[in-house]
């Protein structure tokens, strides 16, 4: 009898997990399109593009590694202190991510695409350019897959998607209930704006303007509380310092740069010294092939020196890709 009871019990569940409803396109996107928007408005990444993202990456939610780890953009373990489920992938049983809700997902595949530099460039297009967006993600190589743009644009267009990225649409209140809660990782996140870490665009200064004021027709953006400026075409340490009654020598130095070395344009330059170690929402980096110190101390507004003490690295090695590279000592085991 107590046999019987049990194999009737395993029966009902293997029944139950076999006709579980899973979320619909149109119910998925209807649960998560909010924390999207505010992911918009606090990075700068178009609204369509994170949610047409996540449903071809997690099956809209259905995917195993959504439903066991909460994982709807199928990033991989490089560089994470947090919780981790395994996954067949490219390889067998690879590691990817586990969050404690579903907005530290989405949280996560913001920072991932704001703080690496091959994205960098997807930041210069306009938040309702998608289309520029899919293929983009594409070139970077953020999937593999042949017609990733297409699909993505296809997912888009299909659901309307773009209408989420009007700074002035209002959606209508959510029927399906959001996942929120506290983070089960190394570190905390949390979804609020965040001073502009790249090459300030114009989606970044409409969402973000209180981080910028206007002088010698100049945008002045702040990083880890450093005030920067973007070079122009031509510029030039001397000329830059002119505007800012500041010498050439002295910008030199607050931007670790070689006595007879230049900017280009597109560079971060920084007019008042840099930092000692970064913010504590961002503790450590992961580099990319190439990357060196000093471009992640432009990155975050760190002194070159400091990270130097920091990693126990000379300022001229070149980093290996997925290398972690500690920005606060905190951190560091």
């Amino acid at each position: 009898m107590k046999k019987k009871s049990l194999l009737l019990a395993l029966l009902i569940l293997i029944t139950h997990c076999i006709f579980a409803q899973k979320l619909t396109r149109e119910q998925y996107i209807e649960k998560y399109r909010n924390i999207a928007i505010r992911q918009m408005k606090s990075y700068g990444i178009p609204a369509s593009i994170i949610l047409a993202q996540a449903c071809l990456e997690s099956n809209n939610g259905n995917s195993s590694l959504a439903v066991k780890g909460k994982n709807h953009f199928g990033i991989k373990c490089a560089g994470w202190q947090g919780r981790k489920v395994y996954h067949d992938d490219d390889k067998a049983n690879e590691c990817f991510r586990a969050y404690g809700t579903d907005e530290e997902s989405f949280v996560d595949h913001s920072d991932f695409l704001r703080y690496r530099q091959r994205y960098a460039f997807l930041f210069d297009l306009k938040i309702t350019d998608y289309k520029g967006w899919a293929r983009g993600l594409k070139k970077a190589g953020y999937a593999t897959a042949p017609k990733y743009a297409e699909m993505l644009i296809k997912i888009i267009e299909d659901f309307q998607l773009y209408k989420y990225d009007d700074k002035n649409y209002t959606p209508p209140p959510s029927t399906t209930s959001e996942s929120t809660g506290n983070a089960n990782t190394a570190y905390k996140k949390e979804t609020k704006p965040i001073e502009v870490v790249k090459k300030p665009s114009e989606a970044m200064r409409e969402y973000n303007i209180d981080n910028f004021v206007i002088t010698l027709n100049r945008n002045i953006g702040k990083r880890n509380g450093v005030k920067y400026i973007i070079a122009k075409y031509n510029d030039t340490y001397e000329r830059i310092g002119d505007e800012f009654k500041m010498s050439a020598e002295q910008l030199r130095k607050y931007n670790d740069a070689a006595k007879n070395e230049q900017p280009v344009k597109d560079d971060i330059v920084y007019i008042a010294a840099k930092k000692s170690k970064a913010g504590k929402d961002f503790p450590m980096h992961v580099a990319e092939a190439g990357e060196t110190l000093r471009s992640i101390s432009q990155l975050y507004g760190v002194k070159l020196r400091d990270l130097c003490k920091k990693n126990n690295m000379p300022a001229d090695e070149t980093l290996e890709d997925e290398q972690v590279v500690y920005l606060r000592n905190d951190m560091k085991k």
